[in-house]
């Protein structure tokens, strides 16, 4: 018990020992591995700013500090509503009776003053900036979401999915004698448009969602996110973020396609390397040549020789997982660059066919607007990060993030890529992803979140029957998420500080305080950039403001934009409080504790 408490100041040692803190333990691995710090003075700054931070967060003085009375007042009422489950069921029928009794722009006074005030931080780049000064002065830095997205009914959005399908085919028939049917046929079904799942938004807790209404469209979100940059950049003095969901650039079903296209691959290639994992599925040519061999491909054809080639990515006579490294070029056409050798005949053929030339286009537009965005962050000195989405989708938005991070990490972290700890499969491929990061010499940026489509995942994999890819239970959830901290300490430890970073972004105060363990039993400085913490605005202020006063690097993801159209953002903002403050009241219960310590301490007058 006495060597878990190495470390922790001696008012967290009473805590830990009157049983206020029974996770702590959690924080500490069985590492027992010595580490240094990089110098004295980063040395003498993370243990300065870990004797500042009260690691219960229940030091409500200072996690409040930020907050007059008056937004006091209205985060205690707003929490509080947002825990009546009878009030946040009903939130739309609420909104609808409210804007058409009160009119326009007293609907729109109400909802700024209460609901929207303490959850979004403003309409206007003005207002936005007003906001992420203010946590400036805290500590708290921002990442900027314009969260305005079509307000339309669930048919509607079924059936612009369904209208989108797009007429190509992934035909995985050449693969048939590696792979077995089954394993094919399933990854096509997961991969295919299905109509009862056409409303995206459903089963999801916390995360926009677009849907295609044509390349107009995508042109207008391609701009919105650059400004979104012009504001970050406006309004933090080029230490913001600006958050990218590749789904609105593009036609999602083009993705859907493409994440077909590269499971089919793993299929083909797991199954010619025995069935390794993605980070170790590695065959030299030799190793290749014989399996093709004792499947009767005759290997010394020209066609053979050119998948070799091909799928040599690096140059370095190994073949693996991690190729088409030119999905970012303009010139190659998404449906020649996924070619499989058809183990029957010996040819390549392509995976993805019958793509019409308005498709190809299409994703060509896709790419380029993403392009676009990342050069315009970079060039602003802003750094993005690319959401995650379903798992359906995941694949092709990876494959294209992680193309970015090569063209754009060489020399620091400029884009960040999205690692969800509620899947199954998120340490192998974060594990697979830091690999190729090292191999080739460049920035690894990770965003770590616990995801925010678990219950749409769920029920998609059982009505179409593949294996649910979310975690048993929150438990494990858990322990993913402190696999993956851990393992991405360990790869800093391998490739210096400058080449690895993340962004811990969970409300999860056991999460948040394994984390700040953990920089501290590494000897991780704040200032040195590599792991910084993050919350949504309106949310866990105890955690995110006594982090961001004792020194420690904390963001808030700050949304923004018009009260009307940022409705939906703000539904789905009181469906996820409900279902959190159900289970726990502890945020609710320190505003409170904080307006009894003002009023009784006389400090409720001065701060009116």
């Amino acid at each position: 018990m006495q060597s878990a408490l190495i470390g922790l100041n001696v008012p967290l040692q009473r805590r830990f020992l009157s049983g206020i803190l029974p996770s702590a333990t959690r924080c500490y691995s069985t590492d027992t591995k010595k580490y240094e710090c990089t110098s004295a003075e980063h040395k003498k700054e993370l243990d300065e700013c870990y004797q500042r931070l009260d690691l219960s967060f229940e030091n409500t003085k200072e996690a409040f500090k930020s907050k007059s009375n008056t937004e006091l007042i209205r985060a205690l009422v707003v929490l509080r509503l947002c825990g009546v489950q009878t009030l946040v069921n009903q939130n739309q029928m609420i909104l609808a009776t409210m804007r058409r009794v009160l009119g326009k722009n007293l609907f729109k006074k109400t909802l700024k003053n209460t609901f929207y005030g303490h959850f979004v931080a403003g309409e206007t780049e003005e207002e936005v900036r007003s906001v992420a000064g203010k946590l400036r002065k805290y500590g708290v830095k921002s990442i900027l979401d314009y969260s305005v997205e079509a307000d339309i009914s669930g048919q509607e959005a079924t059936d612009k999915t369904v209208k989108g399908t797009s007429q190509a085919t992934v035909k995985p028939a050449a693969m048939t004698p590696v792979v077995d049917a089954k394993t094919l046929e399933t990854t096509r079904e997961r991969y295919t448009v299905h109509q009862e799942f056409g409303d995206r938004r459903q089963g999801v807790a916390s995360a926009r969602t677009y849907f295609y209404e044509g390349e107009e469209q995508c042109d207008k979100n391609r701009d919105i996110f650059k400004q979104s940059i012009d504001a970050v950049a406006s309004a933090t003095g080029n230490e913001g973020f600006v958050a990218v969901k590749v789904t609105a650039l593009g036609r999602p079903q083009l993705l859907l396609k493409l994440s077909e296209a590269i499971v089919q691959t793993q299929n083909f290639f797991q199954a010619l390397t025995g069935g390794m994992t993605l980070q170790e599925g590695r065959l030299s040519v030799k190793d290749l040549t014989k399996r093709l061999h004792d499947l009767g491909v005759k290997t010394d054809t020209e066609s053979v020789k050119k998948f070799f080639h091909d799928v040599d990515f690096d140059s370095d006579g190994v073949v693996d997982l991690h190729g088409w490294n030119q999905l970012l070029e303009d010139h190659v056409k998404l449906g020649q660059l996924f070619q499989v050798l058809n183990i029957k005949t010996g040819a390549l053929e392509p995976l993805i066919q019958n793509l019409s030339e308005v498709e190809e286009q299409e994703f060509r537009n896709m790419v380029r607007r993403t392009l676009d965005v990342a050069e315009y962050a970079i060039s602003k000195g802003v750094r993005i990060m690319v959401d995650a989405e379903q798992t359906y989708l995941q694949p092709a938005i990876s494959k294209i993030t992680i193309e970015m991070m090569k063209k754009y990490n060489k020399n620091r972290g400029n884009v960040f890529n999205t690692y969800q700890a509620y899947l199954k499969c998120t340490l192998q491929c974060m594990e697979a992803d830091m690999q190729v990061a090292r191999r080739e010499g460049w920035h690894f940026g990770a965003k770590l979140v616990r995801g925010a489509y678990m219950e749409q995942e769920r029920s998609r994999a059982k009505a179409i029957g593949y294996e649910d890819p979310v975690n048993v239970d929150f438990q494990a959830t858990t322990k993913m998420y402190e696999s993956c901290l851990t393992r991405i300490a360990d790869e800093v430890d391998r490739r210096g500080r400058t080449n690895v970073s993340v962004m811990v972004a969970s409300h999860n105060e056991d999460t948040v305080r394994f984390a700040v363990n953990l920089m501290k039993e590494r000897c991780i400085a704040p200032s040195e950039r590599v792991m910084c913490m993050a919350q949504l605005y309106g949310m866990c202020d105890q955690v995110s403001f006594s982090l961001g006063q004792a020194g420690f690097s904390v963001y808030k993801y700050l949304p923004y934009g018009p009260v009307e159209e940022v409705l939906p953002y703000l539904s789905r903002r009181a469906l996820e409080n409900g279902s959190v403050l159900k289970k726990a009241n502890k945020e609710r219960d320190l505003l409170w504790k904080e307006l009894k310590r003002r009023i009784s301490s006389g400090e409720f007058k001065v701060r009116t």
